[in-house]
């Protein structure tokens, strides 16, 4: 049976809101800093062409699935 929020105390429901905004304000902040990068950038573009030109391997091939 799944927890529902009327199932939840108050200080439950505010400290799920809370986790939630801090996960995704760390997750928005890691953005951030790396589109700031010159090299994350650079290295985003050379994985695109590869994977334009065919260049890359498949999950399958990495893991053998």
């Amino acid at each position: 049976m799944e927890t529902q929020v009327k199932d939840l105390s108050l200080t439950e429901f505010k400290k799920l809101i809370s986790e939630t905004v801090r996960k995704s304000m760390e997750e928005y902040l890691e953005d951030i800093i790396c589109l700031n990068n010159p090299q994350y950038i650079q290295s985003i573009k050379e994985a695109r062409e590869d994977y334009k030109k065919g260049d890359y391997k498949s999950f399958e091939d990495i893991f053998h699935v």
